[in-house]
């Protein structure tokens, strides 16, 4: 089953963090996601500030259809996006799901 069709389920303390190796596996298929040690994050940018809140606002309908929220930073045109499993302090497979569907709607 690939990403796009999984969904993200809550992560209970006690869980390991993903490891690099594993994390690299899956940034191969998402291009612009980068390793950030215990986050993945991408910056986008847009033709103007009325893009940028269309492509927000998909990312936040998302976010709470999976119950998984990024990060978001914007800055006029531009939006940064941090995906990170807060409850177990590092990386898990729902922010590769979550960064797999952002994808799909930008």
């Amino acid at each position: 089953m690939t990403l796009s069709n999984q969904k993200c389920v809550p992560c209970e303390g006690g869980t390991l963090p993903m490891m690099l190796k594993e994390a690299q596996k899956y940034l191969a298929d998402l291009p612009g996601w980068e390793y950030k040690s215990d986050r993945i994050a991408k910056n986008y940018k847009f033709k103007n500030f009325v893009e940028t809140m269309e492509f927000v606002n998909k990312v936040a309908a998302l976010a709470e259809e999976q119950g998984h929220h990024p990060n978001i930073s914007i800055v006029y045109n531009k939006v940064t996006l941090e995906l990170s499993t807060h409850a177990i302090g590092g990386l898990s497979i729902n922010d590769f799901i979550m960064a797999t569907k952002i994808e799909e709607i930008k």
